[in-house]
């Protein structure tokens, strides 16, 4: 009995050193890039028109063997001629009868290496220093223990298409939400069954809520520890009224606006973060021009206007419904975002109308994102008494440099450090 007694102890110790052992480790985590935060690719076939003689099958010179080619990014963008066949690639197009979107004719695209971070490191890897996105927050997850492919993963999308409220189909977005599930599930089966750290930047936010809660609370709580938001648009924002009013160079050096604003319209991404009506109230006015003032409740007729009826009905019937409702998710969330950064807040047109760049006149929030939105789960989800909620608010940091300046990462590395720390407090022996 004595030595059945010492094997049993014995056996008890080795099972808690296993178990020690397995929760020290750190739960996987998977990155969700923003709107343009990976790279993407594309391929012209036999139905390609090209607008002009530079935009011919001939360009680019360097494609793979298979003739897929660097579409995002691409530095010929930033040269007018090659800006026009980058905003011919990249426009999407309205199919009213299968109430769904579309690429332009003879342009396949698709999005390299889902799974894995690379695409995210850098929009183009030969320009590095000039297209580093997520490389320095991926720097300062290796320096804690994440490898990329074990622990770490990234799940690029083509930014570009969105998705839609319940009964209209989405089928790219809706891809990407299904292939994003399949790569939590199998994030956790290859970690021991550890749920996962979801981490997402700006537009990634929306699409990690969505996907939350279009799965049922047993998937969730099965495969998701926790939810970090950065920078996370949950209303919209004023800027997307200047991209689809006057089109935007988002700071690109050279871009005339005008040339990239029909991709930008045909955007659904971009028509997903207008303002939401819910959080920017009908007296306050977002566009100004001298003879109208538009609030976020008058968008339909505010597309009309600039010039782009086409949006409407899709922003009225797939867009609004999706939108509005900001359930929670009852999955641990983290909201971490700058403030004290000058942000449009309201767009004041002159006499030359929409073709000319607007005054603004500014508000707070990173830069790109407007307080309200980015603050806008604190208020609509008080009384959610089983939706943990945590705010961190960083001075100072924009919208793109929570993901470069030392002190967001950080505070976005110390976030992670504790989630992690606490998921091993929970464990117990008895």
């Amino acid at each position: 009995m004595r030595g059945l007694g010492l094997k049993l102890a014995l056996l008890r110790i080795a099972m808690m050193l296993c178990v020690c052992k397995a929760t020290s480790s750190l739960h996987p985590l998977i990155l969700v890039p923003g709107s343009g935060g990976n790279q993407l690719e594309a391929r012209l076939t036999t139905g390609y028109k090209p607008s002009g003689l530079f935009c011919g099958r001939f360009y680019p010179i360097f494609k793979d063997k298979e003739g897929w080619f660097r579409l995002w990014f691409d530095p010929s963008v930033l040269l007018a001629p090659f800006t026009e066949c980058f905003n011919q690639r990249m426009m999407l197009y309205y199919d009213p009868d299968l109430d769904d979107y579309r690429n332009a004719p003879g342009v396949e695209t698709r999005v390299p290496e889902f799974g894995s971070t690379n695409s995210l490191l850098y929009l183009n890897p030969n320009l590095k220093r000039l297209t580093a996105y997520m490389a320095p927050l991926v720097k300062f997850l290796e320096e804690i223990g994440y490898v990329s492919g074990e622990t770490m993963f990234g799940a690029p999308y083509d930014f570009r298409y969105g998705l839609a409220a319940e009964g209209h189909p989405s089928h790219v977005g809706s891809k990407f939400l299904q292939d994003l599930k399949d790569l939590i599930e199998k994030a956790s089966a290859s970690n021991g069954g550890k749920p996962v750290i979801l981490l997402s930047h700006s537009l990634g936010g929306l699409y990690v809520l969505q996907l939350l809660n279009r799965n049922p609370p047993s998937w969730r709580r099965r495969f998701v520890k926790h939810f970090i938001a950065l920078s996370a648009p949950w209303g919209g924002t004023v800027q997307e009224m200047l991209t689809f009013a006057s089109g935007s160079s988002f700071g690109v050096p050279l871009v005339d606006p005008l040339l990239v604003r029909g991709e930008q319209r045909s955007s659904v991404s971009n028509l997903w973060l207008m303002p939401s009506p819910k959080l920017f109230g009908p007296g306050k006015a977002l566009v100004i021009t001298p003879n109208k003032a538009y609030s976020a409740h008058d968008i339909p007729e505010f597309l009309n206007d600039i010039g782009y009826p086409e949006g409407v009905i899709p922003y009225i019937s797939r867009i609004l419904p999706m939108t509005e409702p900001l359930a929670a998710p009852n999955v641990g969330l983290t909201c971490i975002f700058g403030t004290g950064v000058k942000t449009p807040e309201t767009l004041l047109y002159g006499k030359a109308g929409f073709d000319k760049q607007p005054e603004a006149v500014y508000g707070d929030g990173d830069g790109t994102v407007n307080l309200e939105s980015l603050s806008a789960l604190e208020s609509l989800w008080a009384v959610e008494k089983n939706q943990s909620l945590k705010v961190i608010r960083l001075s100072g940091i924009s919208h793109t440099s929570i993901l470069e300046i030392s002190a967001a990462l950080d505070a976005i590395i110390a976030e992670i450090s504790s989630i992690n720390s606490k998921a091993q407090a929970e464990v117990s022996f008895e």
